[in-house]
């Protein structure tokens, strides 16, 4: 299947890079180019993009707000969105997974990086490495002191899915968790997607605002409590 990819950025040159780098995978084909997000709003809409190439900072509506329309409209809600941002400069990533962003990129990725970060979105991952992600939301999240793991999700997760929900907002993917916990890929896959039912989290993006916000995981803290 080709991927449908609509990128959003307010800097004309930094969209055609783009357009030029998603062109030449032969999995996919760019389909719209917006210079704003309320643009890029109504051409996924138009065009039914798969994924969107979002910037955060862009005018007439900005990235994180575009993507919280997105999110809302029951039409557009297999359109994923994969955020552009500047490594540790832009504390609004957060609010990004909130409003319904998959994962977010820096800018000055590499290609290759770039192309497989869609990819991976596209098949309804979320881009969470261990890398830039995890450094940025332990940074800007602040979990309440007085939560404590017992009150936030008692009753909610099993043990295992508590330690599994960690790895998770540590970046991990499923074959790191599984390496980690001594279990199977596929054992892992199952007690993410089961994490995901329990806690109504559309993807691993808002398990790890969950995780953070919870008090299971601390900002500075690896692991869980």
């Amino acid at each position: 299947m080709t991927i449908r990819v609509l990128l959003a950025d307010d800097q004309t040159l930094v969209r055609a890079a783009f357009a030029m780098l998603v062109e030449s995978a032969p999995d996919m084909e760019v389909v719209g180019q917006a210079g704003t997000g309320r643009a890029a709003v109504d051409l996924a809409r138009s065009e039914r993009a798969d994924l969107i190439v979002m910037d955060i900072r862009m005018p007439d509506l900005d990235g994180i707000e575009a993507t919280r329309l997105l999110a809302r409209d029951e039409d557009l809600a297999g359109v994923k969105v994969l955020m552009l941002t500047t490594y540790d400069t832009d504390e609004h990533v957060v609010d990004a997974l909130r409003a319904g962003a998959s994962g977010f990129l820096v800018k000055d990725t590499k290609p290759a990086e770039l192309l497989e970060a869609i990819r991976t979105v596209a098949a309804g991952e979320a881009l969470l490495s261990p890398g830039p992600t995890a450094r940025l939301i332990a940074r800007v999240l602040r979990a309440p002191a007085e939560v404590t793991l017992p009150e936030a999700l008692s009753g909610q997760l099993s043990e295992r899915e508590c330690q599994v929900l960690a790895l998770v907002a540590r970046g991990l993917n499923n074959t790191e968790i599984a390496e980690l916990l001594g279990l199977s890929p596929l054992t892992a896959k199952t007690h993410v997607s089961r994490i995901m039912g329990k806690l109504g989290a559309r993807d691993r993006a808002q398990l790890v605002i969950v995780a953070y916000e919870s008090g299971l995981v601390r900002p500075g803290v690896v692991g869980a409590r």
